[in-house]
C-alpha cells in the first residue's frame, strides 16, 4: 500500500533500515529487479575529422541467435572487411575520479559521453589497423538497444539489419542455455531484442538481410551486401574457415559455425508452432500474413 511504502522510505532515510516482507516458509525469495543504469546524454562529434579515426564502420543490428556470427565470419573473410568477435564497446564506460578531472575535460569541451565515444572509436580503430583492412564490422546483438548512440557516435556508420524467423530465434535462444531459461522465458527475452531491432530499422537507413535467405542463397545475398558496402564481390566469404574466437558470450560457439562453410538453416516452424507472444513480430517481419 502507498502509506506503507511512504513510511518504509522514511525509515530507510533516517535510520538506514527498512522493513521487508518475509515470504512463506519454503518459498524462494524473489530476485531483486535489475537496476537500470541512467542514460548518459550523448551527441555527435564536434569535429568528426579529428574526433573519429574509424570511417564508415559497419554495424550488424540483429537479435540474439539470428545468424550474426555466421554473417560476421563471412564478412571477415572478405579482403576489405574486418569483422572481429563481439566487442561490446557500448559497455565500455568512462568515469571521473575527481571533480578536477571532470572540470579539466569540460574545459576541453568534452562530456563523459564524448570521452566514451573516443574510447569506443579507438578500440575499433586499433582492431582495424592491426587487420590491415579498410572497414570494420561490429555485430554485438545488444547494439540493437544502443542504435541511436551508435549513429550519433559515428554519423557515417552503415547498418545491416539481420532478421530471422522469430520462433526460430526463440528456439535457438532456449537451446543455447536450456538450464538458464524456460522456452517461454526465452521467447519473451528474445522478443526484447527483436523489438529493439525493429525500432532501429524504422529509425535508420540500411540493408535488411534474412538469415533464411543468407543460408539458402549465400552468394546472392553476399553480393547484395558487398554492393551495399561498396566493396567488390569476393567468393572467399562463402568458405570463411573457422572463426578465430569461438567463445560463448562473444558469438555462436556451436559446431555448425565452426564448419567453415555456410550450412543450411533449420526448417521454418509451422504457424501452430509459433508462440502467441511472437505472432505479432512474425507478422511485422512478414513471416506470417
Amino acid at each position: 500500500m502507498k502509506w506503507q511504502r511512504t513510511i518504509n522510505g522514511a525509515l530507510a532515510r533516517y535510520t538506514g533500515f527498512q522493513l521487508n516482507r518475509v515470504g512463506k516458509p519454503g518459498q524462494k525469495p524473489s530476485k531483486p529487479a535489475p537496476q537500470k543504469r541512467p542514460q548518459t546524454p550523448f551527441r555527435p562529434p564536434a569535429d568528426p575529422e579529428t574526433d573519429r579515426l574509424v570511417k564508415q564502420p559497419v554495424f550488424i543490428i540483429s537479435p540474439v541467435r539470428s545468424g550474426s556470427t555466421l554473417l560476421r565470419a563471412m564478412l571477415n573473410a572478405h579482403p576489405d572487411l574486418h569483422a572481429p568477435h563481439e566487442l561490446h564497446v557500448r559497455r565500455l564506460r568512462v568515469e571521473f575520479d575527481t571533480s578536477l578531472a571532470e572540470k579539466a575535460m569540460e574545459a576541453l569541451g568534452h562530456t563523459k559521453a564524448d570521452l566514451e565515444h573516443l574510447l569506443w572509436d579507438r578500440v575499433l580503430h586499433r582492431e582495424l589497423v592491426r587487420s590491415g583492412k579498410r572497414f570494420i564490422v561490429e555485430k554485438t546483438p545488444a547494439n540493437a538497444f544502443a542504435y541511436e548512440r551508435l549513429a550519433a557516435c559515428w554519423p557515417d556508420a552503415r547498418f545491416v539489419f539481420l532478421l530471422r524467423h522469430p520462433a526460430s530465434i526463440a528456439a535457438s535462444w532456449y537451446e543455447a542455455s536450456p538450464g538458464k531459461r524456460t522456452r517461454e522465458e526465452a521467447a519473451a527475452d528474445a522478443l526484447r531484442y527483436m523489438k529493439a531491432v525493429q525500432r532501429a530499422r524504422r529509425a535508420l537507413p540500411g540493408l535488411t538481410v534474412r538469415y533464411e535467405e543468407l543460408t539458402a542463397e549465400p552468394e546472392r545475398v553476399g553480393r547484395e551486401i558487398c554492393e551495399f558496402l561498396s566493396v567488390p564481390w569476393s567468393p572467399r566469404i562463402l568458405t570463411y574457415g573457422k572463426p578465430e574466437v569461438v567463445v560463448k558470450g562473444l558469438g555462436d560457439w556451436k559446431d555448425k559455425i565452426q564448419s567453415g562453410t555456410v550450412q543450411k538453416g533449420r526448417e521454418l516452424p509451422s504457424p501452430d508452432e509459433i508462440p502467441d507472444v511472437l505472432k505479432d513480430m512474425c507478422r511485422t517481419w512478414e513471416y506470417l500474413p
